[in-house]
């Protein structure tokens, strides 16, 4: 079982001059300990479901951008990008220039989008369910375009490109791993069978999770699609450190269904809950899986 650490909160040191310093130790902390990928959210404001609006938040990819630079070896997402907040041309290019720039350790992680707040306050347009998802598609398919020798136009509904030049191409073969965040089962779940290399499930239970992954194999026989060629990894809700053994057991559940990766989530200063999570945690995910 590998581990992603998923760094969602900029609050803690609380003096932004600090920010910077707290993420790169939390980053080599990290890769030290074996780690296997550190990820962070695509947002703008703070999420109101966790706290307060007006809480620090960087910018995704500059911030992976930075931590690429102060890391060699894990995989660095985005957990997971609003499909609303760059063109799909542009985000092909982001995730691009971060695959180059870390040498092949790019993910492109990305999901439907949903917080208004954010996007109505930064202007960025807000528009129907169906329809995100109609951009979602799409966007999935231009990035596969443009990570593919076909360098032509895309004519969509949403987007249309005269040309999908992308040069240079991305380390990673044959393009960087596609995953896509959350559990909905008619459209979700039917995206990652159809275009997706791993799925990204909340981690609530392992039961529900079991539910999300029948329905996704059923998605995939539906699509032609290996269910086993798709990666599963789970975001998992419980606080590792609060109880080490509660925690892993319920990572051996999640295992057992198949989940090859979980990811969580600091709820301490980040450099002592990384290293706590080196010291309690970590060595004893060797034996699970």
């Amino acid at each position: 079982m590998r581990i992603g650490l998923h760094y969602w909160n900029f609050s803690t040191p609380a003096d932004p001059a600090q920010t910077a310093a707290t993420l790169a130790e939390t980053a080599r902390i990290a890769e030290q300990a074996g780690v296997s990928a550190f990820t962070v959210m695509d947002h703008y404001f703070q999420m109101e479901r966790t706290t307060s609006a007006e809480e620090p938040m960087l910018e995704a990819y500059t911030t992976l951008g930075y931590v690429a630079a102060k890391t060699e070896r894990m995989t660095l997402g985005v957990l997971v990008t609003g499909v609303m907040y760059r063109h799909p041309g542009l985000l092909a290019k982001i995730v691009t220039t971060l695959d180059v720039l870390s040498g092949g350790r790019a993910r492109l992680g990305i999901g439907a989008s949903w917080y208004e707040r954010e996007q109505r306050g930064l202007g960025v347009p807000v528009v129907p369910v169906a329809e995100r998802f109609e951009r979602l598609e799409e966007t999935l398919r231009i990035c596969l375009q443009m990570w593919s020798d076909d360098n032509g136009r895309f004519d969509g509904t949403h987007y249309q490109l005269a040309e999908t030049l992308n040069v240079p191409a991305p380390i990673s073969r044959p393009h960087p791993p596609i995953m896509i965040g959350g559990g909905g089962e008619q459209k979700t779940l039917r995206l990652v069978a159809r275009y997706a290399d791993a799925c990204n499930l909340f981690g609530t239970s392992p039961a529900e999770v079991a539910h999300k992954l029948e329905v996704l194999r059923g998605h995939c026989a539906a699509e032609g699609r290996d269910y086993a060629d798709i990666e599963k990894t789970v975001l998992v809700m419980r606080p590792p450190l609060a109880d080490p053994d509660a925690f892993l057991a319920e990572v051996a559940e999640y295992a057992a269904l198949g989940v090859t990766e979980v990811q969580t989530m600091p709820d301490r200063h980040p450099v002592e809950f990384t290293q706590e999570l080196a010291e309690r945690v970590v060595p004893r995910l060797a034996g699970i899986g």
